[in-house]
């Protein structure tokens, strides 16, 4: 299996100044380089291997490295925006929607801002206010509609995780490349 994170397909605003990426909607379908997602995904598809973006959340830019990613019989497409883009979701042979309350979705973003990317907690909350809570209720609250498993975050009977674990299971034995979005 090898997983591709639309997190590693922003946009790069490298061009602009620093205090100009800070103020960027990083939560908009606009700031997600989709045409290039799209073109790895099919690569991958065809068994080729691609060379995915590295994305730097500290300097809000594309990094200069690269990371390499073989093909393998299953590809997990993983993003908060992957349904919102037509041409990405047409890619994928299962969707599914991880259904999280915006409560824990924002304790968890605190939490990953503040370690993984030098942020401070009222940083991320002025985020969330500002773009992340009007971008999910505009751009990924109404895709889960068309979502082939929608998983519920506090799900205690697993049904939902274990439908999707034993259809990767049965599509890695196969020889064809299957994305399943998550």
């Amino acid at each position: 299996m090898v997983v591709v994170e639309q997190d590693h397909y922003y946009k790069d605003p490298g061009h602009l100044s620093f205090e100009e990426r800070v103020d960027q909607n990083f939560d908009h379908p606009d700031s997600i380089d989709a045409l290039l997602m799209v073109e790895h995904i099919r690569l991958l598809q065809l068994g080729r291997a691609i060379d995915r973006p590295v994305y730097d959340f500290t300097r809000h830019a594309r990094a200069q490295q690269v990371v390499h990613l073989c093909p393998r019989p299953v590809v997990v497409v993983e993003g908060t925006l992957i349904f919102e883009n037509k041409a990405l979701s047409e890619l994928m042979n299962i969707k599914v929607f991880v259904d999280t309350d915006a409560d824990v979705r924002l304790a968890r973003r605190i939490r990953r801002d503040m370690r993984e990317r030098g942020r401070t907690a009222e940083s991320v909350i002025d985020q969330y206010l500002a773009t992340v809570r009007p971008m999910h209720v505009q751009f990924v609250e109404p895709f889960k509609q068309h979502a082939d498993v929608i998983i519920p975050h506090d799900s205690s009977d697993g049904a939902g995780v274990d439908l999707v674990i034993r259809e990767i299971r049965s599509r890695a034995a196969l020889t064809a490349y299957t994305p399943i979005a998550l």
